[in-house]
């Protein structure tokens, strides 16, 4: 899979019985099905439950705007939001099968007049969603599916080090990404009589929970794989293992406190969002530096995938 190496989700994700001959089909012809979904577009998005944390894949159907794909929380017209969104507002990285094509995504609900936009032009091209939304009082949402770019660096990975620079850089550079759009979306919204950008919180919002989710379970596979194996191969690495698990709860907790903060990034006070945003950076880039340092050399000798080529 392309993208994110710190990827929460996994190679068996859960799925209901009522999906399953549908993902088995698609994943067996390429995206192509039979019966009531011959002909239409149709993508696989696995996303991690917002109650359960386990994986979850959901067939949906999806309209193009432009190089975004767009996904619509329909469920049929029912009155109820489809659990798959509320999974996506709690966890908004995402796994998307379009075709052959595998990546990774943030799942973004558009919003106010964006939504709007979205939605007629979905209503354009597949009628029946306008059928569904005439159904219920629901306010039917569009979730934008922001792909995630590849690797950045191009970083060729032979060996355990390689594997830890590679998640490093992908986690770097998702920070400031996000400090950035932070930066501007506070900006806009100072600006004297002009509101930021429609949508643009909701955008900040997912992007960076996206980052606090990868960050976590990155951390969460150290603690539970990498660094309990070190320390029985390697004994005289106990100081070096405790100081990074002592930095892993404190980074941890500077991630809950900007979730929080993002609970309604709308009215979010941002000075208050910067200085956690630039305790954060502080705080995560040292220890990946420490990290590094202290690592590199002993995971240099682990081939990565294990059997492949070691340095």
């Amino acid at each position: 899979m392309s993208g994110n190496p710190t990827h929460p989700l996994g190679s068996a994700p859960r799925i209901s019985d009522f999906n399953r001959s549908v993902v088995e089909e698609f994943r067996a012809n390429g995206g192509k099905v039979g019966g009531p979904f011959e002909g239409g577009n149709l993508l696989l998005l696995t996303t991690t439950g917002a109650k359960t944390g386990r994986w979850q894949t959901s067939p949906l159907g999806y309209v193009r705007d432009g190089d975004r794909l767009l996904v619509v929380a329909s469920a049929g017209g029912s009155p109820r939001h489809p659990a798959w969104y509320h999974n996506v507002i709690a966890n908004p990285l995402v796994r998307v099968e379009v075709g052959t094509e595998i990546f990774e995504a943030v799942a973004v609900p558009a919003r106010d007049a964006e939504r709007d936009r979205l939605f007629a032009h979905v209503v354009e091209r597949e009628p029946g969603y306008g059928d569904y939304q005439a159904g219920t009082r629901r306010r039917i949402p569009v979730v934008v599916l922001d792909r995630v770019p590849a690797d950045a660096g191009g970083r060729e990975v032979n060996n355990l080090a390689d594997k830890l620079m590679e998640i490093h850089d992908w986690l770097r550079d998702q920070l400031a990404r996000t400090r950035a759009e932070a930066d501007g979306y506070f900006a806009a919204r100072q600006v004297a009589g002009g509101p930021p950008p429609v949508g643009l919180g909701m955008q900040i919002r997912q992007h960076c929970l996206a980052f606090c989710q990868s960050l976590h379970f990155h951390h969460t596979s150290e603690d539970g794989h990498m660094l309990p194996g070190l320390e029985r191969q390697y004994p005289d690495l106990a100081p070096v293992i405790g100081r990074l698990r002592a930095e892993h709860v404190t980074v941890d907790r500077i991630r809950r406190e900007l979730e929080e903060l993002l609970a309604d990034v709308d009215t979010a006070d941002p000075v208050r969002f910067r200085a956690e945003l630039d305790r954060m950076t502080a705080e995560l880039t040292a220890h990946l530096a420490y990290e590094e340092e202290s690592l590199i050399p002993l995971l240099a000798g682990v081939p990565f995938p294990p059997g492949g080529p070691a340095a």
